[in-house]
Parts: C-alpha cells; sequence; structure tokens
C-alpha cells in the first residue's frame, strides 16, 4: 500500500515506527495533487513549499525527542473560509479575492497545535452556498468517481482531496449537509458535529444559527482523530459549548450493546433512489444482524425542513453578507469608471429634461456599494441574499421568519421525541448518488433538495455523519447516514465503526 493509500491512522503508526517521514507523506500527497488536481479541481490553492517547511520543522523535533501532537506530519487540507493569518481566504468568491486575514481561525490554531502539515485550501461553493461546488467563482470541482459529475457541495473540494488521496485529512463546514453531502458523493466519511461542539471562531459566517465546522476522512477512525483534534470549547466563539470533550478514539472499537436505531417512515418514500434504498437497507440489516433493535418512527415535520431552511438560512446569510459592500471589506469597482459613468448618467438625464430619472440616479456612494457587490458576487448567492432580504422585510417577517423559526422549534421536537425511544436515527445522506455537472443549472429547487436529508440536523443543532454503504451499478458511491443526541459524537462514532467492522461494506478507493 502506497502512502497515498493509508489511512490517517495508519500513516501515523508508520511515522511511530521511524518507517516513514512526515516530508515523505507531504510530498506524496502533493505529487498526487500535482498528478491529478488539474482534473479534479479540489484545490484553490496548495503552498508545497510551506508545507514541506511544516513536515521537515515536524520531522526535526520528532528526531529530537520532544512531544508532538496528535496529529503530528499529517497533511490537513483546509475549506477555503477558515481564516489562516496571512493565507488567502477567499470562500471561493471574487469579493475576497484578496483577503488575507490577520489572524488564525480557532480550528486552524488547534491543527497548528496538534502538528498537522497545513496543506492547502479546497475549493467550494462561493460563500457556502451550494450543493455541487459548481458555484466557485474560480473553477468547478469534479466527483474523482466519475468526472462528468459532480462532487456535491459546498465542502465538495475537502470531500474530493481525501476521495482522490491528495489528503488523508480534511477540513469542511456544513451549514445544510455540505460535509455529509459530498462526502456521500465522494465515497469518504464526514461529520457535522453538534452545534457549539467546534468552534466558529475565524469562520466566514453563512448562516450563523447553522454553520458547523467538522472533519472529512477516509474511515471512521480518522475522523474521530481529527474530530479530536479540534473539538472543544473556545472563549472567543459566544456560541461555543462549555462542556467536556470526551476522548473520541478511546472506545471507538468497542461495540454498542443494545443498540436501538431509529428508521425513518419519511425517509423513504417518494423520489428515493432505488439503488439507494437497497444499500440503505442492506446497512440496517447489517446493524440488525450485530444485534441492534430497529424502530420504526416518524418524524412528522421533517417534510417542512427543506422549506423552513431557505428561509432561516437565506435570511441570515442576507444579514451576514451585508458587510461585504466594497468599503469595509472586499473587492471595490474600479472607482474612476464608475464615477465618469454616473456623470455620463446624469448628464443624461438633464439634456433629456427627465425630472424623475435626475431624482432617481444613484449617489457616487451607493452606486459604488451597488456596483461592487454586483461585480464580485456570483449569481447563487445573489439568489440567496434577495429571498433572506424579501423575508426579512416590513411585512414579511412574521409571515417567513418568524414562522420558519417556529417550524425549526417543532422539528427539534421531533428529534427529542424520537431519541426517547431509540439511540441513533439511520437512514440515507441523500436521495440520489452525485448528479452530473450541471444537470441543474436551470434547477435551483432540484439543486436545494440534494439537501433533504441532511438539513434537519442543522436546524435541531444536532450531530450527523455519513459514510459509505455501497455502490450504484455505475460504481457511485452512496452514502449512509446516522443523527445522535446532541454532544453524542462518540455514540454516533462508535456505531460507524460497528458499520465497517461488520464487513457489510468494504470502503473502496476511487481510480483516477
Amino acid at each position: 500500500m502506497t502512502l497515498v493509500e493509508s489511512s490517517a491512522a495508519e500513516l501515523l503508526g508508520q511515522l511511530g515506527a521511524g518507517e516513514t517521514s512526515s516530508r515523505e507523506i507531504t510530498q506524496a500527497c502533493l505529487d498526487r495533487t500535482e498528478s491529478h488536481d488539474a482534473q479534479v479541481g479540489a484545490f484553490l490553492r496548495v503552498d508545497a513549499d510551506a508545507a514541506l517547511a511544516q513536515a521537515d520543522a515536524i520531522d526535526k523535533r520528532r528526531a529530537a525527542g520532544e512531544t508532538l501532537g496528535p496529529l503530528a506530519g499529517l497533511p490537513v487540507a483546509v475549506k477555503d473560509l477558515l481564516c489562516q493569518q496571512g493565507e488567502p481566504t477567499t470562500c471561493a468568491s471574487r469579493m475576497l479575492e484578496n483577503f488575507r486575514p490577520p489572524y488564525d481561525s480557532t480550528v486552524v490554531a488547534k491543527l497548528r497545535e496538534a502538528d498537522a502539515v497545513l496543506l492547502g485550501r479546497t475549493n467550494m461553493d462561493e460563500f457556502a452556498m451550494g450543493g455541487s461546488t459548481e458555484n466557485s467563482a474560480f473553477q468547478p470541482t469534479r466527483n474523482p468517481w466519475d468526472l462528468k459529475r459532480s462532487p456535491g457541495g459546498s465542502s465538495g473540494g475537502a470531500a474530493a482531496c481525501v476521495a482522490a488521496g491528495m489528503a488523508p485529512l480534511s477540513i469542511g463546514t456544513d451549514t445544510g449537509g455540505s460535509i455529509r453531502q459530498p462526502s456521500a458523493f465522494c465515497g469518504v466519511v464526514g461529520m457535522k458535529p453538534t452545534y457549539g461542539r467546534v468552534s466558529r471562531f475565524g469562520l466566514v459566517a453563512f448562516a450563523s444559527s447553522l454553520d458547523q465546522v467538522g472533519p472529512i476522512a477516509g474511515s471512521v477512525t480518522d475522523t474521530a482523530l481529527l474530530l479530536d483534534a479540534i473539538a472543544g470549547h473556545c472563549e472567543r466563539d459566544s456560541t461555543s459549548l462549555d462542556v467536556a470533550k470526551p476522548n473520541y478514539l478511546q472506545d471507538i472499537d468497542k461495540p454498542l450493546d443494545g443498540l436501538r436505531l431509529g428508521v425513518v417512515t419519511e425517509h423513504f418514500g417518494k423520489g428515493l433512489d432505488p439503488e439507494v434504498e437497497s444499500a440503505v437497507r442492506a446497512a440496517i440489516a447489517a446493524y440488525e444482524g450485530q444485534g441492534a433493535e430497529i424502530v420504526e418512527l416518524s418524524l412528522p415535520h421533517s417534510k417542512h425542513a427543506v422549506a423552513t431552511y431557505y428561509v432561516i438560512a437565506p435570511c441570515e446569510a442576507s444579514s451576514n453578507l451585508a458587510r461585504y459592500d466594497g468599503a469595509h471589506y472586499g473587492y471595490r469597482t474600479e472607482e474612476r469608471a464608475m464615477l465618469a459613468q454616473l456623470q455620463a448618467d446624469r448628464k443624461a438625464a438633464q439634456e433629456a429634461g427627465d425630472e424623475q430619472a435626475l431624482d432617481d440616479i444613484d449617489t457616487a456612494l451607493v452606486r459604488m456599494y451597488r456596483q461592487s457587490r454586483s461585480e464580485a458576487i456570483g449569481p447563487e448567492v445573489k439568489r440567496r441574499i434577495m429571498l433572506g432580504a424579501y423575508a426579512l422585510s416590513a411585512g414579511y417577517y412574521d409571515a417567513y421568519y418568524l414562522k420558519a423559526l417556529k417550524v425549526r422549534r417543532l422539528i427539534r421536537q421531533d428529534f427529542d421525541q424520537a431519541f426517547e425511544k431509540v439511540d441513533l436515527i439511520i437512514g440515507p445522506t441523500t436521495a440520489a448518488p452525485a448528479p452530473e455537472l450541471g444537470q441543474f443549472d436551470n434547477d435551483p429547487l432540484g439543486m436545494y433538495l440534494l439537501d433533504l436529508y441532511t438539513v434537519s440536523a442543522n436546524l435541531a443543532g444536532l450531530p450527523a455523519m455519513s459514510l459509505p454503504c455501497g455502490q450504484s451499478k455505475s460504481g457511485l458511491p452512496i452514502g449512509l447516514q446516522l443523527h445522535a443526541p446532541p454532544l453524542e459524537e462518540a455514540r454516533l462514532l462508535r456505531a460507524a465503526r460497528m458499520f465497517e467492522q461488520s464487513g457489510a461494506w468494504e470502503t473502496k478507493r476511487c481510480e483516477l
């Protein structure tokens, strides 16, 4: 097995035994990226020299017998919306193309403390708005299993780079399924932790009450390894939970006795691809074979989850993105040309004697705001800003936003009642395998429905994860999703590991 085919846990073992070095592992990842990323487009930037310098420093410390962090020498890719000091943090948007944060996000700081090698910045949908990584302002990302298909999104680059063997670990974010959905499409493991379990300090906000940072890896154990390094209370994040963090690796290989799994009736209705249903039901049977009790249950308000999400998330996005106006943050239109056009517009109105047009012409400041945003923000982000601004406008707040918040409460209540009967909820991550690139170019609603099974966890603030459980006849990965009660990530990981150990499905690697 080559270095890029090895799991993070295996690589740590080899490093500890002196069988390889961080430089060799990092160089192998860089070589793999150089060979294949022109096809895949997983990374926006890779600084090979900086990564190798980090690797050399860790090798030197290891040789000196120093105590090292839990990720010592392992390359980790980071989604391009987590601030990293001095490193462009673009959110895949022209608006922030030249933004270099003066500080590290807490997650990046924790990766440094864990002695990880920061390999590069992964592609994403602009400001994390999208489900296919086609909404990046710079490039689309392709699914390593089939380059004509999407890797999912918005953490498409983060999932694709792990699937393609370019990095053993990566960091994604999940606002409505943006870790779990691309993990399912790319055949890797991804977790959205409980809201507040991982710090959001230094994460460029999309929807603040829904955003959560989480790990993506090639196995459940590797996912636990990365979560262990990034989770924990953060005083800089007011939403961070001040609770003890368990050791996620300690009991990960111990099966859960008396496990009760809830199967949600609404998750197996119209629209679910037969191959996905077959793979998920086989996974449920595998758990049953290990002694798990299967309990049929209902989440009656889950049918409203997508509609609720697409009111709340755009409302929060329209507020969060108001700061990008060309004055306080980000791209500013070319001012001389803008002022010349403004003067020409005013002159034309004067010559026409059009008093109404003269009254309607922008001031220079408003024209600068408007033109800067128009030029630098992509169409999907504009669509969500307009949706959110409309729902929050006078006369519509109660009818849309407030109502959505009430439904959100009911969705959480459904989960609370379900977890009185079961330990975890099991079902599909997505309704179908990865779609073709461009499939939803003129169908934003179809794109939003990719989040059908994932948005509920964000609305309820629960931990959930996706792991591979099969393949379609055309060789595309299929994802199994597990939901847990708040702060039960350890239970989630142990249950996922049970499935891996059952042998019902052996995770496969794609061949590029």
